[in-house]
Formats: structure tokens, C-alpha cells, sequence
């Protein structure tokens, strides 16, 4: 077993040069293990400007502000304020979807867990005010109901825009604020920032994304997403050291390094209890808890979450077994690549681990049902079209829709091959990543209903 000292020595030696490798502007990893943190940087905040990366540099965490945001309601529930499986509407009268019937039966839990059934991903505009999530539940009164509530998994921003809401009226604050006093003042971050303008007063990376498919990352257009998503991970920051800090309190039963208690130990229980399994991605976990992504590494429970924004992305593993948290903050490239050798590199000296291997391509392809996967399948950010050529290869047409659309041209056709009876799997990787597509429910013709890649998105037509 290697020591904290070791895998930072590890870290000093190689991290400039897998950065390099990936293509990568600039990371920063951090390691707590034993009670004890290290972090280190490479690279830059932005090949525009140059300026190097240090471990007090600020990345954007994307979605991992969802296990944030579910820590907050998680204290109004200690608190006697929120009741878990209460209705939504109980909290928020005014939470309106396109099915008014599923609106009226959604809980918290489901919220929390990703099983409401709405479609998620919503990225409404509604302003850089203080009033941008309250704005934003308005935005939600004709999205569609793609399974009713608490039926399946299906990954859901919105949602969690929607808890952020709860946040806001059971506090009576703005959600940055009351993160700000509930989270960051407890934990005594000083590197965190809500959103740009606090950001622009850290070393602040900035996201690099690919303007074509073999184009080397250039800086983005844009930093962050809309303030309406802010509880979902639209623009929270800060260093590996304040992420860990985090980790840490959800380690120690909720309680600060300085002993203050941040949540009782019986929501962090409650957070980390599995509430649904997933489809077999091989990507995601392997269920979800209470805002964290749950995974049996060969018998080991880990918990995580993942983060992605325009051009930033961002990873969280906790073993609590072992007392150990890995977090690799990222601003571009093949992010995924990365992943897999540093956190792979952490997880196996420290706890004697082996990360999961992603999803491949088998090498027999398995034949696959045409008639049940050919269609185009729909949702708010993006048409997906599975077709098949005069060879009989199966392909994946991608169109996005709204901001997504905005960001660069659409994704070339991706081939596709036959992973099981049930599910098709990218031939090429994109970004580190062969993804695998679950088909699910059937209509009347023998078709699916949806295809699944993490998000549940319904036929549209045949």
C-alpha cells in the first residue's frame, strides 16, 4: 500500500504529462485519506491566456452541486421542516408540469432520486436574479411526463432546480445564500464561489470544448450555464481542497473537521441507502441513494458523483470503508482518459481497489431486434434517430435543440453494434466513452419505447 506522500510524489511527476496525453488545458486532483489532504494542479485556466493552474485554482463541479443540494434539504428534513416522502406541492403549491395528475403525486424522495418521471433536462433561461430559480418553476408548466412517477431512473436536472426552489421558500433566502451559510460557512470553505462574479475574484478555470470532433479544445464561448439550474450544477466552483472538505464531513457522520455539526448522522445514513437500481450502463452507478451515485466495486461500496458543464467536468469517489476520497477537476479534453489512469492510479495504492472498466464493444457483436430500436426518440435538448444503413449497421443520428444547439455544430453519425438482446453500444469511444443505449418498455408494434443512456428519452416516432 502506497502513502499519502507517495501518490503525491506520483502526482508531481505525472500529471503534466497525462495532461499533455489527453489533451487536457489544465486539472487539479485531491486525495484525502487517513484524516490527511493533498492536491496538486498542471496545466492552465485557459489556453487564451496562459495563466498556470495551482491547487487553489476554482473549477466548476457541474452536478455534483446535486449531492450540495440535497445535503440542504437533507438538514430541513433533521429539522422537522421537510418529510421525505411528502408531496412536492406540499412545500410548493405552485409546481406545475405538462401532467398535472403526475404533478400532484411527486415527492421529495423522487426528486431526490431521479424517478419524478418528467423530462430533465430543461435549461430554461429566467435571468441572473436573485429570483431566477423561483422564475424557473413557471418555465416547467408544459414539460412532458415521460413515466409515471417513481416507475424508473431517468437522470433529472430539473428537478433539482425544483428542490433548490424548496430550499428557497422553506429558508425564506436565495438559494446561493442559503448554501453559503448552511454549507460553506460550517465547513469554513474560502475558496468556494456560487457563481461567476464570485469566481472572477479566485483563479478561475475556464472550459475548453472542441469546436469539431478531432479539433484540439479551445476556451468556450461561454462560463457557465443558466443561474435558473444553479441547484442542479450550473455554476458552483471552488478547489479540491473544498470539495474534500465536503467528502469529509459526509465521511464523519456530518460533522465539520472543526466538530461542527453540518447534518445528523442518520440523513448521511439515509443519503448513501440505495433508492433505485439502474439500468446495466456500466457508466453510471450501479443504483442511486439520496443525491449520490452508488457503486459495488467488487464488493466495496463507493459512493460519487459526476459534473460536467460547458467545457468542465469534474469527479468525486468516496470509500468509506477506507476513509478515502479521490476528486480530479478538469477544464477540457479527453476528461474520461484521465479519469481512469489517476483515480485508477489513487483507488489501487490506497485501498487496494480496481476502477470498473468502462463499457467496451463485445467482440461478437449480438444481434439485435431492428424493428424494437429503429426510431427517433425525443426530448427537450436533443432528437435521437437510430437507423440502419443498407448494410445492416446501425447508426445514431444526433440533433440538439436549444442551448446545446448553440454550442457548435451537431455530432457526427455514430455507429452502433449490438451489446445485448436489449441494447446497442457506440462502436467508436467519443470523449473516452463507447456509450451503451438500453431500449425499454415495449408498445403495441413490439417497439421500445425508450432508449436509455442515463436519461429515459420516449419514441417519438417510428
Amino acid at each position: 500500500m502506497a502513502t499519502l506522500s507517495e501518490i503525491e510524489t506520483w502526482l508531481q511527476d505525472r500529471l503534466p504529462a497525462l495532461l499533455a496525453e489527453h489533451a487536457v488545458p489544465g486539472a487539479a486532483v485531491g486525495v484525502l485519506f487517513g484524516g490527511e489532504v493533498i492536491d496538486h494542479a498542471a496545466g492552465v485556466l485557459s489556453k487564451a491566456t496562459g495563466v498556470e493552474a495551482t491547487p487553489d485554482t476554482v473549477f466548476q463541479i457541474g452536478s455534483i452541486t446535486k449531492v450540495w443540494t440535497t445535503t440542504l434539504v437533507m438538514q430541513l428534513v433533521d429539522e422537522g421542516k421537510v418529510d421525505l416522502d411528502g408531496l412536492v406541492r406540499g412545500y410548493l403549491p405552485e409546481f406545475v408540469l405538462g401532467d398535472d395528475a403526475a404533478a400532484a403525486v411527486i415527492t421529495v424522495r423522487q426528486l431526490l432520486c431521479h424517478t419524478s418521471g418528467f423530462e430533465g433536462d430543461i435549461f430554461n433561461e429566467t435571468g441572473k436574479g436573485d429570483d431566477a430559480v423561483e422564475k424557473y418553476l413557471a418555465t416547467l408548466a408544459e414539460v412532458s411526463q415521460l413515466f409515471p412517477p417513481g416507475e424508473m431512473f431517468s437522470y433529472n436536472n430539473a428537478a433539482f432546480s425544483v428542490l433548490g426552489r424548496l430550499v428557497e421558500v422553506l429558508r425564506e433566502k436565495p438559494f446561493d445564500t442559503v448554501l453559503r451559510e448552511h454549507v460553506f460557512t460550517p465547513l469554513g470553505l474560502k475558496h468556494a464561489a456560487t457563481d461567476p462574479y464570485e469566481a472572477i475574484l479566485h483563479r478561475a478555470a475556464v472550459g475548453h470544448i472542441r469546436p469539431a470532433p478531432d479539433a484540439e479544445p479551445e476556451p468556450a464561448p461561454v462560463w457557465a450555464l443558466n443561474r435558473s439550474m444553479a441547484p442542479a450544477g450550473a455554476m458552483l466552483a471552488m478547489r479540491p481542497r473544498d470539495l474534500l472538505a465536503f467528502a469529509r464531513m459526509h465521511l464523519d457522520s456530518g460533522t465539520a473537521a472543526d466538530g461542527t455539526a453540518v447534518l445528523s448522522p442518520a440523513s448521511v445514513k439515509a443519503m448513501q441507502e440505495s433508492q433505485v437500481n439502474l439500468p446495466a450502463l456500466g457508466m453510471m452507478g450501479d443504483s442511486w441513494g439520496l443525491g449520490w451515485e452508488l457503486f459495488d466495486w467488487n464488493g466495496t461500496t463507493v459512493i460519487g458523483h459526476d459534473g460536467g458543464t460547458i467545457g468542465q467536468n469534474a469527479f468525486l469517489r468516496v470509500v468509506p470503508e477506507h476513509g478515502l476520497a479521490v476528486t480530479l477537476l478538469t477544464n477540457g479534453g479527453d476528461v474520461i482518459g484521465l479519469y481512469e489512469t489517476v483515480l485508477g492510479h489513487v483507488v489501487k495504492e490506497l485501498a487496494a481497489l480496481d476502477l470498473p472498466a468502462l463499457p467496451t464493444p463485445p467482440a461478437t457483436h449480438v444481434p439485435v431486434d431492428a424493428n424494437r430500436v429503429l426510431g427517433t426518440y425525443s426530448c427537450d435538448v436533443a432528437d435521437l434517430t437510430v437507423r440502419q444503413d443498407e448494410d445492416g449497421k446501425f447508426w445514431l443520428d444526433q440533433t440538439p435543440k436549444g442551448i446545446f444547439a448553440e454550442l457548435g455544430p451537431a455530432p457526427e453519425p455514430v455507429e452502433l453494434v449490438g451489446r445485448s438482446e436489449e441494447s446497442l453500444i457506440a462502436l467508436k469511444a467519443e470523449n473516452g466513452i463507447h456509450t451503451p443505449f438500453i431500449f425499454l418498455g415495449n408498445e403495441s408494434a413490439g417497439r421500445a419505447l425508450f432508449i436509455h443512456s442515463g436519461r429515459a428519452i420516449r419514441r417519438a416516432s417510428a
